[in-house]
Order: structure tokens, then sequence, then C-alpha cells
């Protein structure tokens, strides 16, 4: 299995790898160690370039299968074997780390003061959306809730990264802060993201280490998308 070094330092930027595999009909390759986050939890997966002793070869995108990471590449794959510098489009990636940091504010911030629940969620860099079960959103809740979500990322709370048992993660209430658990019944292991004195929850993806350096996020508009289903889209300044 590829160690996925984002799962316990999302500041890695560049690290050095082997190809372990590659298919050429899928024009891609998989190494023993990765920094490239494959995606998920509805945020994108990474881009950057693998440099070999003779080329820059573009990471195009990065996608579990059958239990691996594969690394599509753009241009002649390296063999088997190959020793590769990775290198990630690192202002993509940190402005993802801030907009998932942002989306997970929120989520904290709603779930404490309103009890709703998440039940989908997406995101860009500096931009993205979460849908909650609110049966009425008006404007002037969600000036409320902008106010109260820029007060949270101003305190400079701390965010932990952990990787639980998934016993013990399970002990922990309302980790899951999704209408449907979405964890699959096989996995040992929980990574849980806290912002500390706001926000516990499972959760796969990458994020800053404090919440200052979110910036300030704006709640550009929203929506209902059904009875009880309210979209929030949220933009974070550059």
């Amino acid at each position: 299995m590829t160690e996925l070094l984002c799962h316990t330092d999302s500041y890695v930027q560049e690290f050095d790898a082997t190809v372990v595999a590659a298919d050429a009909a899928k024009s891609a390759v998989v190494l023993d160690r990765t920094a490239f986050y494959p995606g998920g939890g509805g945020q994108p997966h990474d881009l950057g370039w693998l440099q070999t002793s003779v080329e820059s070869l573009a990471v195009t995108k990065i996608a579990r299968q059958d239990g691996q990471l594969w690394h599509t590449i753009a241009g002649a794959l390296p063999a088997v074997g190959t020793a590769v510098h990775g290198r990630l489009d690192w202002e993509r990636r940190y402005q993802l780390m801030r907009t998932h940091t942002a989306l997970h504010v929120l989520c904290g911030v709603v779930w404490r003061d309103y009890g709703a629940l998440v039940t989908g969620g997406n995101m860009e860099p500096l931009q993205g959306r979460m849908d909650f079960e609110f049966e009425a959103l008006r404007r002037e809740l969600v000036d409320e809730i902008e106010a109260k979500v820029n007060s949270e990322v101003q305190q400079g709370h701390e965010v932990r990264v952990r990787i639980l048992p998934r016993a013990e993660a399970f002990q922990i209430p309302d980790l899951i802060r999704t209408k449907i658990n979405l964890l699959p019944e096989g996995i040992a292991e929980v990574r849980t993201i806290e912002i500390v004195g706001l926000d516990l929850q499972a959760d796969g993806g990458t994020h800053v280490a404090n919440t200052l350096e979110v910036g300030r996020i704006r709640v550009v508009d929203y929506q209902s998308k059904g009875k009880i289903n309210k979209r929030i889209y949220i933009a974070v300044e550059a």
C-alpha cells in the first residue's frame, strides 16, 4: 500500500518516491509513498509534477482503484523501480486546505448552535458549498451564521489530526456529522479532524493547522434544495 504522507502532514509539498507499478492503459503509476491527496469527502484530488532524472511529468489526476493510488501522468510512464521527486501544485492545495477547514468551521457552528446535520458538500479552491437539515433558511439567519463563523476563525483555533482505532473513534459523541455514515464497515482506523474548542469529526482531507490561516469567509448564496435540505455557498477571501 502507498504511504499517504498528507494523512499525517498536510504541509508536505515535495517528496521522494519509487515507482512500484505502472499501467500504460491507464497512463498511470503507483508510488511507494505520495503527498498527493486522491480526492474524497468533497475535496478534489491534487495536481502537480513527478520529476525523473530526465524530465518533469505533469500529474493530472490521482485516484484510488483496487486498493492502490494511481497517479495519472501526462507523458511517457517511468518504469517500475524508477526514483522520482514529487512536487504538488502547492498554491492550489493550500487554497483547498483553507477551504476545507472553512467548511468544518461552518459545520461546527451550525451543529453547535442549530443542531443541523450535513447532507452534502463540495469544494473547489477558495469556494465551496454545504447542505444542512434546515427546514427554513432566511437572510437574517445566514448573516448570523456568517458572523459566527468569522468570529470562530479569528479566535485562532488549533486544528489537530489524529488516527484512532475504529472502536475508540466511535466512542466520540457526534463523530459523524453527515446524515449518512460514509465510513466503510471494514475500516480499522478512523482519521479525525479537531478544531479545538469547536468541532471534532471523522474526515480524510487536508486542513490548515490553525483557523487564522483560513482568512475571512463570506456566505455568497443560499438555496433551498428540498423541504429540510438547505444549501449554503461560501467563498474564502484570497
